[in-house]
């Protein structure tokens, strides 16, 4: 077995001490720029890596950070992955994801594995099961930065990124409504996520505003799923008051209800439907999938930005931000009535 090569290979080799090459490593300014040169050829020559634990240990920094998001499969917490990543890799850092699939016992055991890895800091999404948030708040008892996006809780006073979730609901509805569909269902989750109770009266403002009755039997609670997408559509194909558009949760309970209607004879856009998070299968199904973008890339760039912001100051929490950004309407064939 090879012997890993430290800095005393290094010293030995240049014939010099080991404290000059620890400095010149480190880019002390007192070290000359010849010798910073010589070492860090030495070191590239013997494959030399840092001990990056010992470094840690001594700066008390890890400069990783823990992203943890409901599933890495959905390409909206996918994208934003990828654009945290892309925004701190060039200041030093890694991310260390973790998964809940939506469970808050999962949650629960990935901000306590992040937290026993010694991340500086945790970028997080909830679980739909998640209502107590007392792991979150550990993650501010040990004096990390805590960064919450898309779905977030109000019991906590930590820095957000979310989007406008009433003008989303409001503005798919709205985007029905003008292609000329007026009994329009809405099909959501039983958990109480704020962002989707917030699209619901966003879907309830849209209808009122329109003068078109606002009818309970139209809202259908459950999951989100394509399973979920088409047990909805079926209860609101059975109704004497059938619907001639819906509203689905996300993406992928718009697709199930896409499934269903197809099944049914009713292919979109006979009866309307749209969804939430323009994930990338709704572009190239058929019918594609009228949509709402929640600009996921600028999300992840934002929860970026904002732990780049928070490890600056002495206080994390002093100054709390909360970034909102608007949604767009992808309109498609799923809703081309007109």
């Amino acid at each position: 077995m090879n012997k890993k090569t430290t800095i005393y290979d290094i010293a030995q080799a240049l014939n010099i001490t080991v404290s000059t090459v620890s400095r010149a490593l480190s880019g002390f300014p007192a070290i000359s720029e010849a010798t910073k040169k010589a070492v860090t050829e030495t070191a590239k020559r013997l494959n030399y890596s840092p001990n990056k634990l010992a470094s840690a240990l001594k700066s008390g920094k890890t400069h990783t950070v823990g992203v943890i998001v409901p599933s890495v499969q959905a390409q909206f917490f996918a994208s934003i992955i990828h654009c945290i990543e892309d925004g701190l890799k060039e200041y030093g850092y890694r991310v260390i994801i973790y998964q809940s699939n939506e469970s808050v016992d999962n949650e629960i055991n990935g901000v306590r594995t992040l937290l026993e890895a010694q991340v500086d800091g945790i970028i997080a999404s909830m679980s739909l099961e998640t209502v107590n948030v007392a792991h979150f708040e550990e993650i501010i008892n040990q004096n990390k930065p805590l960064i919450l996006f898309d779905r977030v809780p109000d019991a906590l006073n930590v820095p957000t990124i979310t989007l406008n979730d009433f003008e989303a609901g409001y503005a798919a509805t709205q985007h029905l409504m003008e292609m000329g569909y007026k009994k329009i269902a809405f099909i959501t989750t039983v958990h109480q996520i704020k962002i989707f109770n917030n699209r619901l009266q966003g879907y309830k403002a849209a209808l009122a505003d329109d003068q078109l009755p606002v009818l309970e039997e139209h809202i259908i609670y459950g999951g989100l799923s394509v399973v979920d997408g088409e047990l909805g559509a079926e209860k609101l194909l059975q109704m004497d008051n059938r619907p001639d558009a819906i509203v689905a949760g996300d993406d992928f309970t718009a697709l199930g209800v896409i499934n269903k209607l197809k099944e049914a004879g009713k292919t979109p856009p006979e009866v309307g439907v749209i969804g939430f998070a323009n994930e990338v299968f709704s572009e190239y199904i058929t019918p594609n999938l009228s949509t709402i973008d929640q600009h996921p890339a600028q999300m992840g760039k934002e929860c970026a930005k904002m732990f780049l912001n928070m490890i600056k100051q002495e206080n994390f929490y002093q100054n709390v931000e909360h970034v909102v950004l608007n949604p767009t309407v992808i309109g498609r064939q799923s809703t081309r009535k007109i």
